[in-house]
């Protein structure tokens, strides 16, 4: 399960509305051995598409710097699905196995394919996909 604050949901349900067109990326950080999603850092989509995202490396190097000077770690990695459902792809699944091939990290989705964003959280581990709960604080 992962716990978010409702502040950060919605900073991160608006940043992927701000990016639109584009897919929207950013991480995300708790306190050091947890899952409550306390901080949130939007990212540049390097890759500048609707069908898929890339993280700046700079501002990923940025952003970590900055996890260790809050001593917080980055839990995480959100993007958004412009017009589909929030659900990892095949390229999601690919990028999360070489990215992440222990299956650490949460992957959260956000889906603007409807007026209202649904936003949904997933773990990813040998390519299998699991939906966790997403709750909310």
């Amino acid at each position: 399960m992962l716990s978010i604050q409702s502040d950060i949901r919605d900073k991160i349900i608006q940043h992927a509305l701000d990016e639109k067109p584009n897919e929207a990326c950013g991480l995300f950080a708790a306190s050091k051995g947890e899952n409550n999603v306390q901080y949130f850092f939007p990212m540049r989509n390097v890759a500048q598409s609707d069908l898929i995202y890339q993280l700046d490396p700079k501002e990923m190097i940025e952003v970590e710097q900055k996890a260790d000077e809050l001593d917080i770690q980055i839990i995480g990695v959100m993007h958004s699905h412009t017009a589909s459902e929030a659900y990892p792809s095949a390229t999601d699944v690919r990028d999360a196995t070489q990215f992440d091939p222990f299956g650490l990290w949460h992957y959260i989705i956000v889906s603007l394919e409807h007026e209202e964003p649904t936003i949904r959280s997933f773990r990813i581990i040998n390519e299998v996909i699991t939906e966790e709960e997403l709750k909310l604080n």
